[in-house]
């Protein structure tokens, strides 16, 4: 019989590319139906985000997101899961708020909790799952040989039924104080925009974090071409488009990187490397922003419209958001979104899902 190999990092994850046009932007009633913005909100857990964008249209950027904006911001703090579910941070924050929080731990190894939605998702070990009596189901692709088998259990904390004195939940209740109460460090966020007073999470003296964006101006880079081939949208040309949007990609990859691979002056043996970047070898000036830290889905939403609606319509830009890594480091999702120049109204999404 043949054994399977555990995860490994070069494993091939996933990448779909879209390009399509975007229906009329309203910033006062921002869009959470359809692509983009869908796809960016599936996301559960952003660590850094990425503005890569023309130096030209800093000042517009910069004002908009940086000095008229608030940098987000998140709290570290140490709770064992019977705190989360009980008392008035229950009500408050789960009940009646909207925040995401995330244990420590690696997903696959250790026992990890997140909180999405309102929906508390557990990943647990064998041993932690017969403990805890919670009903689940098998986590990881079954038959790997020398892993241990995961358990997988979900909450939908909001629902009528996750009350104290309901059966449920008085069994989640008894498993968070008896099997898995021990205290883990937790990041949370709170995405709503109030803060209950007084603050259920104060008790528990949490240390707060703000992502202060990090700025770069004036990067001299090689521009590639950034515009499909002329007709080759309207044709349905597979694979000029899975040609073009690869070579894009590489590139933006590689900015965000801060790679001397795309700047003109860029010198390394073609032996260690032999990436050019495609084009004619015409040189811009390029800037980014980047946020870094425990960002939630919905303020990378929020980030894209207000990017859209401060930019020229015909100004180009790539905004790039990437998750915390669910197990392996680098096993991360990721979805880029990219306007073409000259092109209001369009777009080309790069969405890498990591391996489950």
């Amino acid at each position: 019989m043949l054994s399977f190999p555990a995860p490994s990092v070069y494993q091939a994850s996933k990448c779909f590319a879209t390009y399509g046009v975007m229906a009329h932007l309203d910033p006062k009633q921002p869009p959470v139906k359809g692509k983009p913005w869908a796809i960016l909100t599936s996301l559960d857990f952003i660590h850094k985000a990425d503005l890569i964008i023309p130096q030209e249209a800093f000042e517009a950027a910069h004002a908009k997101l940086v000095k008229d904006s608030p940098a987000p911001e998140y709290k570290r703090v140490v709770m064992s899961l019977h705190d989360i579910l009980s008392g008035e941070f229950f009500i408050q924050y789960i009940k009646q708020g909207d925040i995401i929080m995330l244990s420590e731990g690696r997903r696959g190894i250790d026992n990890v909790f997140s909180l999405r939605n309102g929906t508390l998702t557990m990943y647990l070990d064998k041993e932690a799952y017969e403990r805890a009596g919670l009903v689940g189901m098998p986590h990881g692709v079954k038959g790997k040989r020398g892993l241990k088998p995961r358990w997988i259990v979900t909450f939908e904390l909001t629902g009528p039924s996750m009350f104290p004195g309901k059966k449920g939940f008085d069994r989640l209740l008894y498993a968070s104080k008896n099997a898995l109460g021990t205290p883990v460090t937790w990041l949370f966020c709170n995405i709503s925009t109030t803060t209950p007073v007084p603050d259920p999470l104060a008790p528990h003296f949490p240390t707060k974090y703000t992502s202060n964006p990090g700025v770069m101006q004036n990067v001299e880079v090689v521009m590639p071409n950034m515009n499909p081939a002329s007709g080759s949208i309207a044709s349905g040309d597979r694979e000029e488009f899975e040609y073009f949007s690869t070579e894009l990609y590489e590139w933006l990859s590689l900015v965000r990187l801060q790679s001397p691979r795309v700047q003109p002056k860029g010198q390394i043996d073609p032996y260690l490397c032999r990436y050019q970047v495609p084009g004619d070898g015409q040189t811009s000036n390029i800037c980014k922003i980047s946020w870094q830290g425990f960002l939630s889905p919905a303020w990378a939403r929020h980030a894209l419209v207000d990017i859209i609606a401060a930019l020229p319509p015909k100004t180009w830009f790539s905004f790039s958001t990437t998750t915390l890594p669910k197990g392996l480091a680098g096993d991360n999702s990721e979805v880029a979104v990219f306007r073409p120049p000259g092109s209001p109204g369009e777009y080309l999404m790069w969405e890498i899902k990591a391996h489950e």
